[in-house]
């Protein structure tokens, strides 16, 4: 029996081996924005273990555009050999190769998650490339109080040309990378987000109020990363459908501003939700499907469906019944590297021991014949 789930993907001149993905996860781990040995091997491994798609982390697109002091960076051409490497890997292995160009805005800055705040000391600082800045937004409001969140300045239009401008040197660096697909991080209250969302975005000139003026920016980016990246490849924007918040930024907006991004050229919208203080939802298993759903029923576009997709069953049940065109795991991904492998064998009553590596197919074979379950 054949699954929907590993049936081949096609957008532009992107073909993926089958319908599942990576989805972008922080690591905390570059010194200066510079992928290292952890990004090749904690990436590297989800190629082996069978995933069509790999989109690689939240990427700033300059220094001040990161989430913190120990996320990737794409802002110069340094960074552009270390994410080949990677790239070439993921090829190697049968994976597509993605990558998440973003900008914090006003959640920029933030400490490490597994420190006490900034707790480091000064020996460590220059070892793991610790820097502190004021972050920018579309107000001059901060995130969050008491939450290791810093006031921002508000962007003035010369800072958001160089925004832009930014953008676009980033995007040319990912294709001299070699990147398949580029996604454009619009999501989780990070700084296309905040322009979005009344939350946020409290301007009284063009790129404030109405919901139309809310968007010329997030746009204005999209068009810019759309013109720069090859007409062949493959965009993708990522949304948070919903703020999650009774005054904030709802599923009919992010309906509307789909429908615009599709006549703008963008060809997936990867749906999540949140992102801004106060926002409530209860997670759960699926909990975030149903605004893929609606983003591809309503705005008739690809999506891609995240959020706490564990089960294969489920993930194939998303495919046929409408509600998303690819399926994308995150921390599911994180505690089983060969969950494609084994979604196939759940789904298909067989292993196919060919999306396994060649250095590792025969073996898993041989082992299973052994334990009588080839």
């Amino acid at each position: 029996m054949s699954s929907r789930l590993f049936t081949p993907y096609s957008s532009r001149s992107l073909t993926l081996r089958n319908r599942t993905v990576v989805a972008p996860m922080c690591q905390y781990s570059a010194v200066d924005g510079l992928a290292n040995d952890w990004h090749l091997v904690h990436l590297g491994r989800f190629a082996l273990g069978g995933f069509g798609l790999v989109i690689l982390e939240a990427t700033g697109v300059v220094p001040e555009g990161r989430i913190s002091y120990a996320d990737l960076g794409l802002w110069s051409d340094a960074h552009v050999a270390p994410l080949k490497r990677i790239v070439d890997f993921l090829h190697q292995n049968g994976s597509a190769a993605g990558i998440q160009l973003a900008h914090a805005g006003r959640k920029a800055s933030t400490p490490l998650p597994w420190r006490k705040g900034f707790d480091e000391t000064e020996a460590e600082k220059p070892q793991v490339g610790f820097t502190a800045w004021t972050p920018v937004a579309p107000s001059a409001e901060i995130h969050a109080e008491n939450q290791n969140f810093t006031p921002p300045a508000a962007l003035d239009k010369a800072g958001m040309q160089a925004i832009i401008d930014a953008f676009v040197a980033s995007t040319h660096r990912a294709l001299e990378a070699g990147f398949d697909m580029v996604e454009v991080h619009a999501a989780h209250g990070y700084l296309l987000n905040q322009f979005l969302s009344p939350l946020a975005n409290h301007r009284t000139d063009a790129y404030g109020g109405s919901r139309e003026n809310r968007m010329r920016f997030p746009l204005e980016v999209i068009d810019a990363v759309r013109a720069a990246w090859p007409a062949d490849r493959s965009l993708a924007v990522r949304i948070s459908v919903s703020d999650n918040h009774p005054d904030g930024w709802q599923p009919e907006d992010s309906v509307a501003f789909a429908r615009i991004m599709k006549g703008h050229g963008v060809d997936i919208v990867d749906c999540s939700s949140g992102g801004f203080s106060g926002g409530r939802i209860a997670p759960g298993p699926l909990y975030q499907v149903p605004f893929s759903e609606i983003i591809r029923r309503e705005a008739g576009i690809d999506t891609m469906a995240v959020g706490l997709i564990d089960r294969p069953e489920d993930a194939e049940a998303i495919l046929e019944k409408g509600e998303a065109d690819l399926v994308a795991l995150a921390r599911g991904a994180l505690d089983d590297p060969n969950w494609p492998v084994h979604a196939r064998a759940a789904l298909e009553g067989r292993t196919d021991y060919g999306l396994w590596p060649k250095q590792a197919g025969n073996r898993m074979r041989d082992r299973d014949k052994s334990l009588g379950i080839a």
